[in-house]
């Protein structure tokens, strides 16, 4: 494993644990703050506003990334998390937080731009693997920062926020020191207006007729996902009376067993399935683990199951590294900023459609909100078919 990648996987696993950190103390930090009452309302409004941000910035940064660099976008998103955390650490109001909390999801933009330079110093062959990486390092980042946010949390309400600050410290100056530039900016790149706009790279991805299935299979694949976060803990607690330290170890399990399916099945699987047949092969194991648990009355069953849950984990780098053959080599931070703000769009509404949902089925049958969310993932079977594997540029396409 060359040095470029080992740096960039871990700047985003000291990244997922920089924001694991805070979540959380959140509600407690808004009672620090005065905000007793209303605390749940206030935390979904930050979380919205987090995802929000992130959805606006993800390909405003991947853009500039291929104007200017990927070295340079990181360290100014680094160097700007880790002031913002530091800021939110001594915050005496609440507008403070909230403003904090854009400037955080503005900042976790970032991961857009570290998804291109994995692109950049990878091969085709070598990019499914490399995305489960990825993918691997942020979960085990945020298996380690929410266990690590509660531990200071409980000593100090603002110290997650200073240690959140410490490690993107950390991050900047590992990138700064050891992180090679893996694509330099457009020679003689100037600053345009129109970079702000959110919504260009979002049009002009979908000029490329054979990437359209592609990222409808990724909106799919995200949405159903937000399920898991929204749903597990309260449907444990109504289906199998379980305490928070028992959903705490089965999230732990889930979280472990993907990460390591992530890292050490992807690569093998693609290799010898092909990435269309790794992603059929993941979203068919995560099917019939969310048939399972729509039906299942024994709580042992969801560890049971984790490993089958991880099987899924290897659809989502398949289709990554599928992504990146649509589009040419200077327009993949444009492509990865894209799918970075599909993936925050999902983290908007998914909750709010599942826990709506979820509270609609949950006295009658609470099991078939995961029935509901395999009926979703239905829908990206046919979209399969309009799959291609070589890029096809489509005419007048920048």
């Amino acid at each position: 494993m060359n040095k470029a990648l080992v740096v960039i996987l871990a700047a985003v696993m000291l990244d997922a644990v920089g924001i694991g950190l805070i979540f959380p103390i959140l509600p407690a930090l808004l009672r620090d703050v005065g905000h007793v009452t209303e605390v749940a309302t206030l935390l979904g409004l930050m979380m919205a506003i987090y995802s929000a941000c992130q959805f606006l910035f993800s390909p405003v940064l991947g853009v500039l990334s291929d104007r200017f660099g990927r070295r340079p976008i990181l360290l100014i998103s680094l160097a700007g998390a880790a002031v913002d955390y530091l800021i939110m650490a001594f915050a005496p109001y609440l507008w403070i937080l909230v403003l904090g909390r854009a400037i955080s999801g503005v900042t976790s933009a970032n991961m857009a731009v570290a998804t291109a330079y994995i692109t950049d110093i990878s091969t085709e062959e070598e990019r499914a693997k490399r995305f489960g990486l990825f993918h691997a390092m942020f979960g085990i980042g945020f298996i380690i920062g929410p266990v690590l946010g509660g531990l200071l949390g409980d000593i100090w309400v603002r110290a997650p926020f200073i240690a959140a600050a410490l490690l993107n410290g950390v991050n900047f100056l590992l990138a700064l020191y050891a992180l090679p530039e893996s694509r330099r900016g457009q020679k003689g790149a100037a600053f345009a207006w129109d970079t702000l706009n959110p919504f260009k790279p979002l049009k002009w991805a979908l000029t490329f007729k054979a990437l359209i299935p592609l990222i409808a299979i990724f909106v799919i694949m995200n949405f159903v996902g937000t399920m898991y976060g929204t749903i597990w803990a309260l449907f444990s607690e109504d289906r199998f009376a379980w305490t928070g330290t028992m959903i705490g170890l089965s999230l732990g399990a889930f979280g472990l067993f993907h990460a390591g399916a992530q890292a050490f099945l992807t690569g093998p699987a693609v290799a010898r399935l092909g990435e269309r047949w790794a992603l059929v092969v993941g979203m068919a194991c995560e099917l019939l683990a969310l048939a399972i648990l729509g039906v299942t009355g024994e709580g042992w069953v969801l560890f049971a199951l984790a490993p089958l849950f991880a099987l899924g984990g290897i659809g989502m780098p398949a289709l990554q590294s599928l992504t990146t053959t649509q589009v040419d080599a200077d327009r993949q931070g444009q492509l990865q900023g894209v799918l970075a703000s599909l993936v925050s769009l999902s983290a908007v509404f998914g909750p709010l459609f599942f826990s709506s949902v979820y509270f609609a089925v949950r006295a009658e049958w609470p099991g078939l909100i995961w029935l509901v969310g395999a009926c979703i993932y239905l829908l990206a079977l046919p979209l399969m078919l309009g799959i291609r594997r070589r890029p096809v540029l489509p005419t007048g396409a920048a």
